[in-house]
């Protein structure tokens, strides 16, 4: 329900690179993804380059790149479309071209949240509808993670920075 004014133009996510000063992406609730390369003062709107992504849909995550300026990932979440496939994408040149990384992940599980890891470069996490995801190669192939922990949504994922833990935020479940 609502009249839609409750989602519009609202920045959901919002990741600055650890790694060049001033490259800053940002996702929004009603379908856009820019990037910043001056600290704010131009905008590129990358939008129309996230082929294969239908338009309006909620960007519930993008995660800047520890290991390389122009990379970063996206989880889009489509459940409020009425659309439950997954979408995960990445680029790898500030965004120019993005592709598509989701196969592997369940079928019709949003994707709620991406991390790469910070110190390996090949190691992903991808919090999902039906739990959490990991990749050990950038995202080619998944595998479920977290044995024993129910099969519940996984809104956020942190990998502590002092004692590398993974921390997963659910819905239903707590942390």
């Amino acid at each position: 329900g609502g009249s839609a004014a409750e989602t519009h133009c609202t920045l959901v996510t919002l990741s600055e690179s650890p790694l060049k000063a001033g490259v800053v992406w940002v996702g929004t609730d009603d379908g856009k993804v820019w990037v910043t390369r001056d600290a704010g003062k131009t905008w590129n709107d990358l939008t129309k380059n996230l082929k294969g992504v239908p338009a309006g849909l909620y960007m519930s995550r993008i995660e800047a790149s520890h290991h390389d300026a122009g990379t970063a990932y996206l989880a889009v979440d489509g459940h409020r479309s009425d659309i439950f496939r997954p979408f995960l994408l990445v680029t790898r040149d500030f965004g120019r071209t993005w592709r598509s990384i989701a196969a592997g992940l369940p079928p019709d599980g949003p994707v709620k949240v991406v991390r790469e890891d910070p110190a390996n470069r090949d190691l992903l996490f991808a919090g999902t509808e039906f739990g959490i995801f990991m990749s050990l190669d950038r995202g080619a192939h998944w595998i479920k993670a977290g044995e024993g922990m129910p099969t519940v949504a996984v809104d956020d994922i942190l990998i502590h920075p002092r004692d590398r833990d993974l921390i997963a935020g659910t819905h239903g479940r707590s942390i």
